[in-house]
């Protein structure tokens, strides 16, 4: 089984593990680039799926890079419409591809990734996250594309699970990811792995405290 991971930096940290506890009996590909933001991810689609064709399963996520605030004023870097519009068009595109699709909810950062002034690293916020995951969810399930929610699998620890960049995975993180996502390929046939609310009341609660 062909199984085409597209997302990321996050991605290119956890695809090492996935393809370890994956096995021979599955062929893992993944581009070497970061997949960055959504407009990108559409755009380069017809690289990478020439470049990866006939894939069973792909397993795809764009979110981190969109909710990025490199300037506060302008406020996360792709609009919250601009980005469920781009989504829409990214699984239309893949499901061309006839695979077995699999969305990854964006990933959490650590709480006082808030606080940086951008653009280099910009700031994000978990907020922002869970609000640009909620907003796409719909269009995954009217789609039939099965939803890995990672945001909720990672939230609640965290901070145990980052790096002290505040955004990438530590080897526990890796871990972590990386056996969420090798079960829902091992699975994807079945029943996918049910999304839990992307906004938790815990969130709502310490944005407010920000405020």
């Amino acid at each position: 089984m062909r199984v085409l991971l597209l997302g990321d930096s996050v991605r290119m940290f956890y695809e090492g593990e996935v393809k370890r506890l994956l096995g021979d009996e599955y062929e893992v590909v993944s581009p070497k680039e970061n997949c960055r933001f959504a407009a990108y991810f559409l755009n380069s689609l017809r690289f990478w799926l020439e470049e990866f064709p006939s894939p069973d399963v792909i397993h795809f996520n764009a979110g981190l890079w969109d909710t990025a605030i490199l300037y506060k004023e302008d406020g996360c870097f792709t609009d919250i419409n601009v980005y469920s519009d781009t989504m829409r068009k990214i699984v239309r595109v893949l499901r061309n591809t006839g695979a077995r699709l699999i969305f990854a909810t964006t990933t959490p950062v650590h709480d006082d990734k808030y606080k940086l002034e951008g653009p280099m690293p910009p700031a994000h916020k978990n907020e922002e996250i869970a609000r640009y995951n909620e907003a796409v969810l719909n269009i995954m399930k009217k789609n039939g594309v099965l939803i890995n929610d990672l945001f909720s699998l990672m939230y609640p620890e965290r901070k145990k699970y980052l790096k002290d960049d505040m955004i990438h995975p530590n080897d526990e993180g890796v871990k972590l990811l990386g056996a969420a996502v090798a079960d829902v390929i091992k699975n994807c046939g079945s029943v996918s792995r049910q999304a839990r609310p992307c906004v938790p009341q815990q969130i709502i609660r310490e944005e407010k405290i920000i405020q």
